[in-house]
């Protein structure tokens, strides 16, 4: 065996893999999963399955939850995911936690549920960490509690998952399960903002606008409030446009007060109506133009700051 052989074998064992797992069939199953062929991934796979490869089961309860190759089974998903999960797989559990958690072919159970994101959630698993939290904070299957809500929460933003990150910022903001703390708040409500989380970046524009957290800062408020705007966050679109109305963190810019205050009402805010109008006052009837021309040329982004 060559250097770089041993090389691979020691990294595929060290992740816990087993040699079988990635060998022949296991690689002809995901051949043929790639070109579509999921008849016979999953004749593959189940041959690896049944003699208790991790990876293989956790593929045949993907399949079958997936619809894959099979008629979609969530309880054949089930039965799958939990011979992995007993082996101790942490995507396995967090698989199996979230058919408890919706009810897909098992009896809905938010306990059984809590249990196997907590093992799953125990090993790394950064969405098993966040759902655990949430059903903390809202009493799903465990009783509420805030320090615990928090706890698996910061282990899921800390590994970078923006939902997370946004109800840590939450959390600080309000003292829940941790003292208030509004620069905390302001720092993970920044990490979540810079991932493209819509409602962390409204909230930031906030901040620096009423200096809560941060220095006040008007023009890092218009900055945060047109990431939330260019994503299609219709409060962020109206306070924008009221915002270049009158000069607010950045040049007064009727045609773009205009533009985004049309927007906000092409996208179902009503109220924006009056403020429209009377920006329309001070506009002459080809700057009105123009910003109708931009508003109905916007299409909103999903791509995070720069």
């Amino acid at each position: 065996m060559t250097g770089l052989m041993k090389t691979a074998l020691a990294a595929i064992l060290a992740l816990g893999i087993s040699a079988a797992a990635v060998a022949g069939p296991y690689e002809d199953a995901e051949s043929a999963y790639q070109k579509g062929d999921y008849a016979t991934a999953l004749k593959l796979w189940r041959e690896l399955a049944e003699k208790g490869d991790v990876l293989a089961q956790i593929r045949v309860g993907a399949l079958y939850a997936d619809g894959e190759g099979v008629t979609r089974d969530y309880a054949e998903a089930v039965n799958w995911f939990r011979r992995a999960a007993e082996q101790g797989n942490a995507r396995a559990q967090f698989n199996l936690a979230t058919l408890y958690d919706n009810g897909q072919g098992v009896p809905q159970s938010y306990a059984e549920a809590a249990k196997w994101y907590r093992l799953a959630a125990e090993q790394g698993n950064a969405t098993a960490q966040y759902n655990l939290g949430t059903m903390y904070a809202e009493g799903r299957g465990v009783a509420v509690n805030d320090a615990e809500a928090m706890k698996w929460l910061k282990m899921a933003a800390e590994q970078g998952l923006p939902g997370a990150q946004f109800d840590v910022a939450q959390r600080y903001a309000k003292g829940q399960g941790v003292p208030q703390d509004s620069a905390e708040a302001a720092k993970w409500a920044t990490l979540a903002g810079n991932q493209g989380h819509v409602v962390a970046q409204y909230n930031l524009a906030i901040m620096y606008a009423n200096g809560r957290g941060v220095p006040k800062n008007d023009a890092e408020a218009n900055k945060w409030y047109r990431y939330a705007a260019e994503q299609g966050y219709v409060l962020a679109e109206s306070t924008l446009g009221i915002r270049y109305s009158l000069g607010v963190g950045a040049p007064k810019d009727m045609v773009q007060a205009y533009k985004w205050i049309a927007i906000a009402i092409a996208r179902g805010d009503s109220r924006a109506i009056a403020d429209r109008d009377l920006i329309a006052r001070e506009m002459t009837p080809e700057q009105i133009s123009q910003a109708q021309r931009q508003a109905r040329a916007w299409k909103p982004s999903k791509q995070p700051p720069r």
